[in-house]
């Protein structure tokens, strides 16, 4: 397997994977209610002669290779979208009120261009490639529910990998990071605190309960948990996100809402962080004479890169695109003085590197000097259709590549 040649094979592909793209730009749907692009995910892998089968609520897994008796690796493309109304400035932007703002679209689409490349090479893979379509990424529950129906199973997976398209790159698209072993993407958690008290009048207030005071004291004190009961090097970050209370300015309301998000990068620290923000919003509330309760939605645990495999992707990745476009995520640590990334996004791929030996892949789609200023989740977010075909051979080869070397 010629390096050259497989990125000449997968370039002659750009054309398709941009089509498929924007397609699934257009038709963006969220968590797993993916209903058009699961459809149309399952049209494109059965015209290429694959069998797909439904994992879960909303994933899919098709399966290259077989033929020849090896290991399993697993690729991964997410495919949901977010809740945001698209303001980018391209001819095919959505319209329904939700957008690819993390660029889940170029993801399915790259991965629908390896199983392409896959299937034209499936003679010469050294066991099997699954293939894993999956829903729900933004809400961190779909990596967990396909496991849960067998993701990891018939055949059992031994690796697999994941790439990330990222805007406001200052990279040729199409370059390649890989991240350093152990925690690349921290553990994420929502939450929300429901504050409970006794409405009243406002021009009144002795004669109810605020929940409204309790929980801007509550907002004040979860802050003193990093600043007070952290050590330096225990990173995290808690947000309260959203307060909803009350619908007039002169009524002291029954209760309060804060929902918020928690990231951190062990799992002592998110255990003890949690455990803390209990206490400390259940007995502020009951110095205010309310109640709060405190609850725990999804979330996803931290995403672990296993040693041996980042040494094996970058090896690979360069073997593919080159030394000026494959790179370590400490050389751009050095060559940034030493400083470290300080972006701090979660990824349910977690779920997977949890069980298996996994790695993340971070791609270059979108240079600042070329007009891709606004960052992932922003309405006016692009990305660079250029980074595709590249994207779809870096799946294709890392995982060809692998299976040659762990026969």
């Amino acid at each position: 397997m010629e390096p050259e040649k497989f990125l000449e094979e997968a370039s002659a592909l750009q054309e398709t994977i941009v089509k498929n793209r924007r397609f699934l730009h257009t038709h963006a749907e969220t968590g797993f209610d993916l209903k058009d692009t699961l459809e149309f995910v399952k049209k494109e892998l059965e015209s290429m002669g694959y069998s797909p089968v439904q994992c879960g609520k909303a994933g899919l897994v098709a399966l290259a290779g077989g033929k020849k008796e090896g290991k399993t690796f697993l690729i991964r493309g997410d495919m949901d979208a977010l809740p945001v109304k698209e303001e980018a400035e391209v001819d095919f932007a959505c319209t329904n009120g939700r957008m690819h703002a993390c660029g889940h679209d170029m993801h399915a689409a790259m991965l629908l261009g390896a199983a392409k490349l896959l299937k034209a090479h499936e003679d010469e893979i050294e066991g099997t490639v699954k293939l894993m379509f999956q829903p729900a990424e933004e809400i961190f529950e779909g990596s967990q529910d396909m496991i849960k129906s067998g993701l990891l199973k018939n055949p059992d997976v031994d690796g697999a990998l994941m790439i990330h398209v990222m805007a406001g790159m200052p990279f040729e698209p199409g370059t390649v990071i890989v991240s350093p072993a152990g925690v690349s993407a921290p553990a994420a958690d929502y939450f929300e605190i429901k504050v409970k008290g006794k409405g009243c009048h406002g021009s009144m207030p002795n004669m109810g309960a605020d929940p409204v005071n309790a929980a801007a004291h509550i907002i004040i004190a979860l802050q003193e948990i990093s600043a007070r009961e952290l050590a330096i090097n225990d990173r995290a970050v808690l947000t309260i996100g959203t307060v909803n209370a009350g619908t007039a300015a002169n009524v002291i309301p029954d209760s309060v809402t804060l929902g918020g998000s928690l990231r951190t990068f062990d799992e002592e620290t998110r255990g003890f962080i949690k455990e803390r923000m209990t206490e400390i919003a259940e007995n502020t509330a009951r110095t205010f004479r309310t109640e709060a309760a405190v609850e725990f939605g999804s979330g996803c645990p931290t995403l672990n890169n296993d040693k041996e495999l980042t040494v094996c992707a970058l090896k690979y990745v360069r073997e593919l695109l080159g030394e000026q476009k494959a790179f370590s995520a400490e050389q751009m640590s050095a060559a940034g003085g030493g400083k470290q990334s300080k972006t701090a996004g979660s990824e349910d791929f977690a779920y997977v590197s949890q069980e298996v030996p996994s790695v993340m892949l971070a791609l270059a789609a979108g240079q600042p000097d070329k007009g891709y200023i606004y960052p992932q989740h922003h309405p006016k977010v692009k990305f660079d259709e250029n980074a595709l075909a590249g994207g779809s051979a870096v799946y294709a080869y890392t995982a060809m590549r692998w299976l040659e070397e762990h026969k």
